[in-house]
């Protein structure tokens, strides 16, 4: 015979009366209930405000626990080491100023292995998700069947530096993220202020930042009156590997500065922060011959000379993502999604000439 929710979730409170703090596993193997909707009945019921959950146990909500400054956040990121620091970074101030916990699950953009480390995430007894799924441009949408899991997680979760396409599992969900087509915007409107009429984009392919700025570009060149060019690919055309080559960029540059192309924005920090002396060796200098400016700002500052770059909120998006995410814990089920973009800035250096006054 089939059992309803409302069986399966009094039969959870009932257990939690007579044992009094249980945790979530437990409660699945003694009821014999799979895991998953364990965890969604839980999630429901704390909802309701009939039980308190911590460290991936549950109690009643007047038993003491302190639920709000005990809770454990998972956080999926598909990189440490760049952009993604300062991402975590800010979650984590944003979790310790709450008394709560943050947990890392990396899965890595070449594995695309996103759903089984968010299972290991909930295994270990989270509370809540941070997301950051891995994404490629070129997703037929961001592969809207393989999205399903994510609209049935057991737990409220937020996409960070993602946005889901309407219409998707995903687009109910929360968002946190940078509004990359602005700091585009940013950056070509800084470069015409400049007096550029055309301005390169080098950028890569395979990330959905890259698409992002890409998009970007497209929308920003008619606004503001500029030429149009063809984006050059970081990643040479028909070459072996998918590895990003300077050397190649640095020649489509050198050629394009032929037909009068004195400005290039390049996607991103890692890639631009190559050019200089690649285009050095060709006879350009930057910023005397070429003005650039590159896209990320992590190590835009630590170059010779030091890059103009567009700086998205990294931090800010971070802690933003996970304040909404413990509202959304403490009894926001019934309010409606949020999709927030933050602002980039940009950061005027040495590498694009002029003194920021355009």
């Amino acid at each position: 015979m089939t059992v309803t929710a409302d069986e399966r979730r009094a039969r959870i409170l009932q257990v939690v009366r007579d044992l009094g703090t249980v945790r979530v596993v437990d409660l699945a193997t003694r009821l014999g209930i799979p895991a998953v909707t364990v965890r969604r009945d839980v999630a429901a019921l704390a909802d309701a405000g009939e039980l308190a959950r911590s460290h991936g146990s549950v109690a009643l909500p007047d038993s003491g626990t302190n639920a709000r400054h005990d809770r454990v956040i998972g956080m999926l990121v598909p990189t440490v080491g760049s952009y993604f620091d300062e991402v975590i970074a800010g979650a984590r101030a944003a979790a310790t100023a709450a008394g709560a916990r943050l947990v890392l699950g990396i899965a890595a953009y070449e594995a695309r292995d996103d759903r089984a480390q968010v299972e290991r995430l909930l295994e270990s007894g989270v509370d809540g998700l941070l997301l950051t799924p891995n994404w490629q441009p070129g997703d037929p949408p961001h592969h809207p069947g393989d999205q399903h899991w994510l609209a049935e997680l057991p737990v409220p979760a937020v996409l960070v530096e993602r946005k889901a396409d309407p219409g998707s599992a995903a687009a109910e969900l929360d968002a946190v993220g940078s509004d990359h087509r602005h700091g585009v915007l940013l950056a070509l409107r800084h470069l015409a202020g400049l007096g550029h009429d055309t301005v390169l984009l080098a950028a890569r392919a395979d990330t959905w930042t890259a698409h992002q700025v890409r998009t970007g570009y497209a929308e920003a060149v008619p606004l503001l009156g500029l030429r149009t060019r063809p984006v050059i690919d970081m990643h040479r055309p028909g070459a072996p590997t998918n590895i990003p080559d300077p050397e190649w960029v640095a020649q489509q540059i050198a050629e394009a500065t032929a037909d009068g192309v004195r400005a290039v924005l390049v996607h991103n920090d890692q890639d631009a922060i190559q050019l200089p002396p690649l285009l050095r060796i060709r006879g350009l200098r930057v910023p005397e011959d070429v003005a650039l400016i590159s896209y990320d700002d992590v190590f835009a500052a630590l170059a010779a000379p030091p890059l103009t770059a567009v700086a998205p909120p990294k931090k800010s998006v971070g802690a933003a993502a996970l304040e909404l995410l413990l509202r959304r814990l403490d009894g926001g089920a019934g309010l409606p999604a949020y999709h927030v973009e933050l602002l980039p800035a940009l950061k005027v250096r040495t590498s694009c000439g002029g003194d920021g006054g355009a």
